[in-house]
């Protein structure tokens, strides 16, 4: 008997002790404002309840650290309350996690990293005071996931460490893009578009109204950092505009650094000032424009601030009206308010829901007891918890613009279908090891994460909801317009939609009927740094100065630009010309030797009537063909050298015309034989006067057997094939063909032949010439034979004409442009013609036709007349 008390003395002794020594205590308690309600399972959330707290030096004492949570915010308790309606609404759906009960712990953040940092903690591994070690661990987690945080940084942190654990964060607010990181952040999933598809939008808006020139202002954390590069990135790559300036707003009091930032868009021709920043810090900076007065701009938010109701105010509205922002999708969630009517503090002072005792008081200014001494002799109020609701005024209940309250009750639904199909798994079909599914009574949070990867479904409003491979929703913002009523209203409507399409990229709706602009004739503004070049110039970058700002140049002559503001100009094709205002391609004006110019009709007339006077002499000779004068100088050749002429003067027209490549190969080989033929015929008819004059003399008959008609006619017809040969052989290996020369003028074609080979061009000129010489060479060794009438004169003073000319016109055709040289060859195959004909036919007719008398054999010896 004795030894069982001692057994028990000593057993109720030492317990504590043993106790103590078994037992794992937690080293810090964290006093946070939370709101908690008991079930199978639980889902946490972070709300910002508060604005900020007084957080004093964190101690590692076993004694609780206090903080103090202060502005309390009333959308902030309603975001909160929107989970709670969300689980109790899930709870009561038949088909929805039947049999299961889900319950709730949310926590206020108090817009404090440390405070929201150290909630998620507590979510992820509870607040037990004290627990016993156990051979064998079973159940779930505290929590299975959790909705929140709303700060793109907190979020950060948060899943830095949280996702350790692979515990599902689902958050309704933060949008920082690096947070689709799937390798640094894997169970981070959200349902609001993530900061790329903002930037997106706001540069699609940018885009629409042609803003190329705005000011950008972000926050100093990591929503704006984040975004604040990304914009930069994406406006330099879409090359649709550039910023003016770029300033980071600060945290906290820092009215220097505010007054610098609106000095500087004060003092700035950017007319757009995009701000990502939170509510914050919008109303610390709106404090410095409404001191310096700044107006005249035009306001783009982000979703941080595009609903506040805050910045709502008549004070602020004549600067902020005709704000355009991308908010969060706006949705309908029925029975929200009747919930939210039911919200009641508990009779409890020490119940855990402490975020409805404040609100409590926040709403009615009032206190529950036992209230501050300082707040009974200010005559304050005390609470009796039977306060009606719907006497007061309060944005708590405000329903009609639900945005965030709608990504959060997405989110609640989100791992409540996930859950469901989670514990639908049939054993045996599992996803896991073995094919084993998960019991409610061992859930682990990273098993739900498999499911939610994978959820789908379509909410009572109609939005579909699913998660890509980054975690981040499909993509929808609002488009919002702050309005400024003439009544003192103030609304923002809703003027448009941008959303992700089938295609990856953004269509962006917009209603610009609706839109208020707050400028003059209710018109969007211009901002641009340099006003649109006009086509026919293009953008000249100022140096040392961004993209934006630019001169406009004039293109130069032959180039064009058709559009506004751009880059180059462009040459035109090879036949255009840039317009008197170089905005677009004309045909070139195209020149040749036209038979429709002055100058063309001249030598056309000129070549006809060569040709009728060859015509007409050919008839006087061909009808006094018996007389003296035409028998007496050779007629057959006399009638050859008419033909020849008569060709001379028709191949001329082939150089009148546009070229073509007939004409280019005809008229070089017309001219060249043609010439060749009458020349030569001269040749032989010299070398014949010659002959007959020494066949005279004793002993000159053997002179004479050598230039009958037969070897005359041949003598004519070899030196006629070596010009052919010549012409034969150039055409066959460098033939002339047209040339649209654009050398002597830009804005013109001139249209000509090229001889293709110069040398073939040159020997047959100099095979010409080279009969021409020997042939005046040979008439003036004969011109004082004593002939009464010597031909040979005749053909000495022509063919003096002919090499003065052919001579004149080689620097002339070289120096001449376009239809020029072609003018030159004709001018010079006329007068070379003209003057054959007239040299050696004139006297002729002039004899036939007005001194027949003279047209006698004794005359043309030389003795029937005396001599003159």
């Amino acid at each position: 008997m004795c030894v069982c008390v001692c057994v028990c003395v000593a057993w109720l002794v030492f317990f504590p002790f043993i106790v103590s020594m078994s037992s794992c205590k937690i080293r810090r308690e964290f006093h946070l404002n939370g709101m908690h309600k008991a079930g199978d399972v639980i889902l946490g959330g972070l709300f910002e309840v508060h604005y900020t707290s007084v957080f004093p030096e964190l101690t590692f004492t076993s004694e609780p650290s206090e903080h103090i949570c202060q502005g309390f915010d009333s959308p902030g308790f309603r975001h909160a309350m929107t989970m709670a309606f969300a689980i109790e609404e899930i709870n009561k759906d038949p088909n929805l996690l039947p049999n299961v009960t889900l319950g709730y712990s949310l926590y206020d953040n108090c817009a404090t990293l440390v405070i929201g940092f150290s909630a998620a903690l507590s979510l992820a591994s509870g607040q037990e005071k004290q627990f016993f070690p156990q051979e064998k661990c079973s159940g779930g987690p505290p929590v299975l996931g959790i909705v929140g945080d709303s700060f793109s940084t907190f979020s950060i942190a948060t899943s830095d460490v949280i996702g350790l654990f692979r515990l599902p964060i689902v958050s309704y607010f933060a949008t920082c893009s690096c947070l689709s990181d799937r390798r640094r952040f894997p169970s981070f999933f959200r349902t609001i578009p993530s900061d790329t598809f903002q930037v997106d939008a706001m540069i699609q808006i940018l885009k629409r109204f042609g803003w190329t020139w705005a000011g950008l202002l972000v926050s100093d954390d990591d929503y704006g950092l984040h975004v604040a590069q990304s914009f930069q990135s994406k406006l330099t790559e879409s090359g649709l505009g550039c910023l003016a300036y770029y300033e980071i707003l600060p945290w906290g009091e820092n009215p220097a650094e505010l007054t610098r930032i609106v000095e500087g868009m004060k003092k700035s021709t950017a007319r757009v000032v995009i701000v990502f920043a939170h509510q914050i810090n919008m109303i610390q900076l709106m404090e410095e424009v409404l001191r310096q007065n700044v107006t005249g701009l035009q306001w783009m938010a982000s979703e941080a601030w595009a609903s506040a109701a805050v910045l709502q105010t008549s004070r602020l509205m004549p600067y902020l009206s005709g704000t355009l922002g991308i908010a969060i999708r706006r949705g309908e969630i029925r029975g929200l308010r009747d919930f939210l009517l039911k919200t009641k503090p508990g009779n409890n002072t020490n119940s855990e829901n402490t975020m409805i005792r404040q609100f409590w008081e926040h709403t009615f200014q009032c206190r529950f007891a036992p209230p501050p001494v300082d707040w009974l002799e200010a005559g304050g109020a005390l609470c009796s918890g039977k306060e009606d609701l719907e006497t007061v005024q309060t944005e708590f209940l405000d329903v009609s613009n639900l945005r965030p309250e709608y990504n959060i009750y997405k989110a609640v639904y989100a791992l409540a279908y996930a859950l469901d199909d989670m514990l639908q798994c049939q054993p045996g079909k599992g996803p896991f090891i073995r094919h084993s599914c998960a019991s409610l009574h061992s859930l682990e949070a990273w098993q739900l994460m498999y499911y939610l990867k994978k959820v789908n479904f379509t909410i009572p409003f109609g939005d579909q909801v699913s998660f890509d491979e980054n975690g981040d929703a499909l993509p929808i913002y609002d488009i919002m317009n702050w309005q400024w009523l003439p009544d003192g209203k103030i609304q923002v409507l809703n003027v448009g939609v941008v959303r992700k399409t089938a295609f990856g990229g953004e269509e962006l709706t917009l209603n610009e009927d609706k839109i208020f602009w707050n400028f003059e004739n209710n018109q969007p503004p211009r901002s641009v740094c340099s006003k649109n070049c006009n086509p026919g110039s293009r953008m000249a970058r100022k140096k040392g100065q961004p993209v934006c700002c630019f001169d406009c140049v004039p293109c130069p002559e032959g180039k064009i630009s058709n559009e506004t503001n751009s880059v180059e100009c462009f040459s035109c094709p090879e036949d255009f010309w840039s317009s008197p205002k170089r905005n677009q391609c004309i045909l070139k004006r195209t020149e040749f030797l036209s038979y429709h110019e002055p100058l063309g009709v001249c030598l056309t007339t000129a070549s006809l009537l060569g040709t009728s006077i060859c015509t007409v002499v050919l008839g006087i000779f061909t009808y006094h063909r018996s007389t003296p004068m035409v028998r007496a100088n050779n007629s057959e050749l006399s009638f050859l050298i008419l033909v020849s002429l008569k060709l001379c003067f028709l191949c001329s027209l082939l150089f009148i015309g546009r070229p073509r490549l007939w004409t280019c190969q005809l008229r070089h080989a017309a001219f060249g034989i043609s010439f060749v033929l009458c020349v030569s015929c001269i040749l032989v008819k010299t070398m014949v006067v010659l002959a007959v004059f020494k066949a005279s003399k004793p002993g000159g008959g053997m002179h004479l057997k050598w230039f009958g008609a037969v070897q005359q006619r041949g003598t004519v017809f070899v030196l006629t094939c070596i010009q052919a040969t010549i012409c034969t052989v150039w055409i066959g290996t460098a033939s002339p063909v047209p040339h649209k020369n654009t050398q002597y003028h830009n804005d013109k074609i001139i249209y000509e032949c090229v001889v293709g080979s110069t040398i073939g061009f040159a020997v047959l000129l100099g095979y010409i010439g080279l009969l021409a010489i020997i042939s005046f060479l040979l008439a003036f060794l004969a011109r004082n034979l004593p002939d009464h009438f010597n031909e040979a004169k005749l053909i000495t003073f022509s063919m003096l004409i002919f090499c003065a000319v052919w001579t004149a016109f080689v620097p002339a055709y070289i120096n001449s442009p376009g239809k020029y040289a072609d003018a030159v060859e004709v001018f010079a195959i006329l007068t070379s013609s003209f003057g054959l004909l007239m040299a050696l036919f004139g006297p002729k007719c002039y004899i036939i036709l007005l001194k027949p008398e003279r047209n006698t054999k004794k005359a043309i010896m030389g003795r029937g007349t005396p001599k003159c």
